[in-house]
């Protein structure tokens, strides 16, 4: 958000009340959006984990809460989407002596949480608590998503980004071995995939629907991507329903085999994202794997990644030693006992793999266990690597819209937007560690990524906003139902209506290049400015010197490049025709001397 100074309040600023009615101060240095409203200011005081005990005043409207301090110079000022937070507590009774020992308690889902402490009198607390609670869980108390209310309006229309025929001509399909097909169009084959999926040109409508009942919650194998030069392909589903008898499904062995013949794979790779373990036991709830006698042209690889379980635990150890302060005295072994950094190089380690049999002419097949996930982590991550065009602004936007959005991955569950139940065991920070181990990779290859940090910040950010329809739901489906294309905006309208802001000045654009990253530990690294940034040690994501520099020394360039052409129009004017005639065939032109500026003249 961007704040200016108001001098005077915007118009519906208070929401058609007067400000005497309403007693509220303008809501200082923070514009609000178009649709957003206040609902209540108070004076309260911060218990700020860095700078001790503040007293401000804190705003509250139907989008964040904002705080500003009264006494600190500079004032303190937060700024926090009331979908960021995941709980509010009160904090101590009325038998509460202690200072400051009073008030609420506030756990976001960002790596921050909140104190603020109250004067105990009247229902001072209750009346905050109440609208903190209302606000900040709108479905939990019949209202909308924020992102339903928003009136705001870009250049650009987000929805239009990603249009799933055109990503599929892109990358050569259909063609004589791969079909398009409908069958979902109504969501009939399958509820939470989307309704255009590219199959075996050899499996029929019949054949489909017949996997479809082998395959958990009736997620098939379907194409996620495929190489232009081999025709390997990824294809992603769930697992197969074996259960603890063992069972067997003709069709669903046939079908695999058809993806397998497709381009000529003698093996057909299949990519078990889980610990074998895990997949053992899962057979006892009518899940399990693809067994060696059924599936004969197929080797199956277990990945290690663990579920979604262990992943949420992880990231709440690592929130302990960041946050409030570092855990300095063990830094390192505290960092490796959260775990965290060893599941990010599982998840890589697992995308290279794929990645690499698909360079050498092999088609994969990759699941966990609903296919939602790890799955999702694997495909992406893969096709991150394999494909530059995913390395771009725009691409990887469809990359999120196709293997995250598209394929159902459930945020909704997952990030658990405008729901107050916090202790919810599907809350999970899978898209969260998939957007870190994008990091990684830019960390690794800086010039091989057309988007910056900020990009990768801005999406997680809006993972819990509720500003925008993006990554609201757990599907397509769900999203046709809720009209979220038609009421809500979509995040890439303000990404793509500022491109400038997300773009990484080092981006040198190569076509045809595979990244492999090192998934070793050695050179995998926590994630400072987005773990830690809310700790003002942590220079908040200032560019690096070199950046600034490069970036200076590219609007040099387009200043002398600005200043030649000025240069050879008025060459070519008529009263300068002898500097023109002068020039022998050997004498460097401007122009030759830049060509490898790639100049448009």
């Amino acid at each position: 958000t961007k704040f200016s100074q108001l001098s005077s309040p915007p118009p519906n600023f208070f929401g058609g009340a007067s400000r005497e009615s309403l007693k509220m101060e303008p809501l200082a240095d923070c514009s609000l959006l178009p649709g957003e409203e206040r609902i209540i200011d108070k004076d309260i005081i911060y218990i700020c984990p860095f700078s001790g005990a503040l007293k401000g005043k804190v705003f509250i409207t139907n989008y964040r809460l904002y705080f500003k301090s009264a006494d600190a110079d500079p004032a303190v000022t937060l700024d926090v989407p009331l979908g960021a937070i995941g709980r509010v507590e009160k904090m101590g009774g009325a038998s509460s002596r202690g200072e400051n020992s009073y008030g609420l308690d506030i756990t976001c889902k960002d790596m921050r949480n909140l104190r603020f402490a109250l004067k105990q009198e009247g229902h001072s607390r209750r009346d905050i608590f109440d609208i903190l609670f209302k606000y900040a869980f709108p479905l939990s108390h019949g209202l909308l998503l924020f992102a339903y209310l928003s009136q705001e309006k870009f250049e650009e229309n987000g929805w239009s980004v990603y249009k799933p025929m055109e990503e599929f001509r892109r990358q050569g399909l259909p063609n004589d071995k791969w079909r398009v097909t409908f069958i979902n169009a109504n969501y009939e084959l399958c509820d939470t995939y989307p309704t255009i999926l590219v199959v075996p040109f050899k499996a029929t409508e019949e054949d489909l629907r017949k996997v479809c009942t082998f395959r958990s919650r009736g997620r098939i194998p379907v194409l996620s991507w495929i190489h232009r030069e081999n025709q390997a392909v990824i294809c992603r589903c769930s697992q197969p329903l074996v259960g603890m008898s063992g069972k067997r499904n003709k069709d669903d062995e046939r079908y695999l085999d058809l993806i397998r013949e497709a381009n000529g794979t003698a093996k057909l790779t299949i990519y078990d994202a889980r610990p074998s373990v895990n997949a053992v036991a899962n057979k006892a709830t009518g899940g399990g794997y693809e067994g060696d006698d059924a599936y004969q042209n197929a080797e199956l690889v277990f990945l290690d990644i663990h579920n979604i379980h262990v992943m949420r635990e992880s990231l709440k150890k690592l929130k302990d030693i960041v946050y409030p302060n570092v855990e300095e005295s063990h830094w390192l072994s505290s960092l490796e006992s959260t775990h965290w950094l060893e599941h990010i190089k599982l998840v890589i380690s697992g995308a290279i793999q794929v990645a690499d049999k698909i360079s050498g002419g092999n088609s994969v097949v990759v699941h966990c266990s609903d296919g939602w996930d790890r799955t999702a982590q694997l495909t992406s991550l893969a096709m991150l690597m394999l494909d530059s065009h995913y390395r771009t602004l725009r691409g990887f936007q469809v990359l999120l819209e196709k293997e995250w959005i598209g394929f159902g991955h459930k945020f909704a569950n997952r990030i658990g937007h405008g729901d107050k139940n916090h202790a919810d065991q599907d809350r999970s920070p899978i898209f969260v560690q998939f957007i870190d181990c994008v990091w990684q990779m830019t960390k690794q290859f800086p010039t091989a990524f057309e988007f910056n940090e900020r990009l990768l910040v801005t999406i997680l950010d809006h993972l819990f906003s509720c500003r925008f329809g993006t990554f609201l739901f757990n599907c397509e489906r769900a999203r046709d139902t809720n009209e979220l294309r038609s009421k809500t905006v979509s995040l890439w309208s303000l990404v793509n209506s500022d491109l400038s802001f997300y773009q990484n000045p080092f981006y040198t654009p190569e076509s045809n290049r595979v990244l492999y990253p090192v998934a070793s530990m050695r050179h995998l690294e926590l994630w400072v400015t987005y773990y830690i940034r809310w700790n003002p040690r942590i220079r908040q994501q200032q560019q690096s010197p070199v950046e600034q520099r490069y970036i200076e020394l590219l609007a040099l360039r387009d200043e002398y490049l600005k200043k030649l052409e000025e240069l050879q129009l008025s060459d070519s004017s008529p009263n300068s025709s002898h500097l023109s005639n002068s020039s022998t065939p050997n004498a460097a032109s401007p122009t030759q001397h830049i060509t490898h500026l790639h100049t448009p003249f």
